[in-house]
């Protein structure tokens, strides 16, 4: 688990992080989403972003054309939050505007000095700012000022460093060693309850605080977490809604990510064991990884 930081720091590297830099044909990344076994509407939404192509569960329309000389990868998912309105749309807003951002960020990251991220940092919080002032005018403008909330948990993977940007409880996971290591902490009110000793981690589990949102994009209290770490080739990162964690444990995920031969087979078999489990909720799973050249012939 990596601690939240306040001031973008500088990453120590391990000597992976001076293998070649991959190619497009080394990328496995894919995501899926699906509205679930009880909820009628989908408001998850995912993004999943390169210097040449993207994948969204927008329709094409919606997101600008992606484009930069940086080999970089942009991985994104966001749940709107249930009981306010138009969750829906405010996953999308989100999406849209980050989506926007990147443009920018990947040009700013190719003029950069690749070890100077204080300014990347920046940046990449400013984008989910930015997000929170939209959704926040939306709301004030056609709610009254209740309108649309949403998660948002992202990845910049700009080799060998990478960033990690949360709001909400949407999940990011890396299996690395084959053992998988949650990079987020779910920002809820239970969680803070257990954070002061109020609950334990099975009583907050139980509660219906756990679902309860203590930061959200568009919410009152939007409080972004920022990590920054490093890529490595054997790296397998897996971003996720609550849908799937709620019916999925982290043991069953880790299985899967050490036993995966594809991202699309194993966004699959995550999403329909949560289906199999209930589907309560929406789920949506994005997983990205470099192809193992023995493991993957």
């Amino acid at each position: 688990m990596f601690p939240a930081m306040s001031e973008p720091r500088q990453v120590s590297f391990s000597p992976a992080a001076a293998e070649p830099r991959p190619t497009s044909t080394d990328i496995d990344v894919f995501g899926l989403s699906d509205h679930g076994r009880v909820r009628s509407d989908n408001q998850d939404q995912f993004l999943i972003a390169s210097l040449h192509k993207h994948q969204s569960s927008l329709p094409p329309e919606d997101i600008t054309t992606l484009i930069s000389e940086s080999r970089g990868y942009i991985l994104l998912v966001a749940d709107g939050v249930g009981g306010r309105p138009d969750g829906q749309a405010a996953s999308g807003t989100v999406v849209k505007t980050i989506a926007h951002h990147v443009t920018h960020l990947m040009d700013l990251y190719r003029r950069l000095d690749s070890n100077n991220e204080a300014i990347f940092v920046s940046e990449l919080e400013k984008s989910a700012l930015k997000s929170h002032e939209v959704l926040v005018e939306e709301g004030n403008k056609e709610y009254g000022g209740h309108g649309g909330a949403t998660t948002l948990t992202m990845i910049a993977a700009l080799w060998p460093h990478a960033y990690v940007i949360q709001v909400g409880d949407s999940r990011c996971y890396r299996l690395r060693d084959g053992r998988l290591e949650r990079m987020t902490e779910d920002q809820t009110i239970a969680h803070a309850l257990v954070e002061q000793g109020a609950l334990t981690e099975t009583e907050a589990r139980r509660s219906p605080l756990r679902g309860r949102l203590a930061s959200a994009l568009g919410g009152r209290d939007m409080t972004p977490r920022i990590h920054a770490t490093d890529c490595r080739w054997d790296d397998v990162v897996l971003l996720c809604t609550d849908g799937l964690s709620r019916h999925v444990r982290d043991e069953e995920i880790e299985a899967e990510l050490q036993a995966i031969r594809t991202a699309p087979e194993s966004c699959r078999r995550l999403i329909q064991l949560a289906l199999d489990r209930g589907g309560e909720d929406n789920v949506t799973v994005v997983i990205g990884r470099l192809k193992n050249k023995r493991r993957d012939v």
